[in-house]
């Protein structure tokens, strides 16, 4: 009876959002009377930053500092209209909304200050520190914070913007099926390193080696705190997550998260993330959605590891000490 070594790898692409009936998102864009911007939305943070990150976009297509964001994700009854915050579509879908209610806004707010400064809008830009100058004159200016109050006091303007972000419906081909169910799609490739003890069927992650492609990381520190605990999450569902009844009793089964089985701060191995960046043409500044990917390669790695160390492949979740060694109890009586 020994320790026994093995290595998995796994690879995966995941699609971004859905393409049947169009997977719409909506968002609204206006400017308070002091020049800072509220987007508003229906959809929710799960916890995944999605304020944070829809705040630099809005702020990015605006030309302002991201501190004169402000994201209100209030109400699903008053707010415009989204499909919901899950299959990765996030960041895109609703990126997209946001970056489109941001442009139109911002459309107006140089109209405003074009019209105060006595030049055509065109020939305005910002330089994203809450001014904005005549394109090769930058002391010709005037700031965000003026254009606004000129716009709600002098002007009557409404520096505000709509966007909806919305997916060509794909149809199936009648004679082959085929058909395009995804605007784009993230990959990911992980390498797991485990070993197997033989005797007690027990299986100790070694080392984790993840590969992500994701569009574009627009909050580079966020997405990989997001794709490291997502890799945690895979391994967990591997090894530890059930909710089937307990061996020998349904009553052996956690009753609360207190008693979910889950890996701890000492089952965690050393874990090595690698982020690709390949722009999606279509993502709000090449972003892709990278939600559910991060947490899927690791199960088969991990499934292929143990399979690589002793040679019996476990084919349900979660991969137990018991399940392991009944299949080698059933390889020895094979053999």
């Amino acid at each position: 009876m020994a320790l026994r070594r093995g290595r998995g790898v796994a690879a995966i692409n995941y699609p971004t959002g859905m393409n049947l009936g169009g997977d719409p998102s909506q968002a609204l864009v206006h400017s308070t009377p002091t020049g800072a911007f509220m987007v508003t939305l229906s959809s929710v943070d799960l916890g995944q930053g999605l304020r944070q990150v829809m705040a630099q976009i809005c702020a990015e297509t605006i030309g302002i500092p991201t501190e004169q964001v402000t994201i209100d994700t209030a109400d699903t009854d008053t707010g415009p209209h989204c499909m919901g915050t899950f299959a990765s579509r996030g960041t895109h879908r609703i990126g997209n909304a946001v970056a489109q209610a941001a442009r139109e806004a911002r459309q107006v707010m140089l109209e405003v200050a074009a019209e105060a400064l006595e030049v055509d809008a065109g020939d305005l830009d910002t330089d994203g520190k809450g001014m904005i100058h005549v394109k090769g004159a930058p002391q010709k200016a005037i700031s965000v914070f003026d254009t606004a109050l000129a716009a709600h006091f002098k002007y009557g303007r409404s520096i505000s913007g709509r966007g909806m972000f919305l997916v060509p419906r794909s149809f199936p081909e009648t004679e082959t099926g085929a058909m395009k169910p995804a605007t784009c799609y993230a990959h990911a490739c992980t390498v797991v390193d485990v070993e197997v003890d033989d005797e007690t069927g027990e299986v100790d992650v070694v080392s984790v080696k993840n590969v992500f492609e994701v569009g574009r990381a627009l909050n580079p520190r966020m997405v990989e705190q997001q794709l490291v605990g997502g890799s945690w999450m895979g391994i967990s569902h591997a090894l530890y997550e059930t909710t089937e009844p307990y061996y020998p009793a349904r009553e052996h089964g956690g009753r609360d998260f207190n008693e979910y089985l889950m890996p701890g701060p000492g089952n965690l191995a050393e874990t090595e993330t690698i982020v690709l960046e390949r722009p999606a043409a279509d993502g709000p500044y090449g972003a892709k959605g990278v939600g559910e990917m991060c947490a899927n390669p690791q199960i088969p790695a991990v499934a292929n590891a143990v399979f690589d160390a002793v040679g019996v492949r476990i084919d349900s979740l979660p991969i137990t000490p018991e399940k392991i060694l009944r299949a080698l109890k059933a390889k020895r009586a094979a053999a």
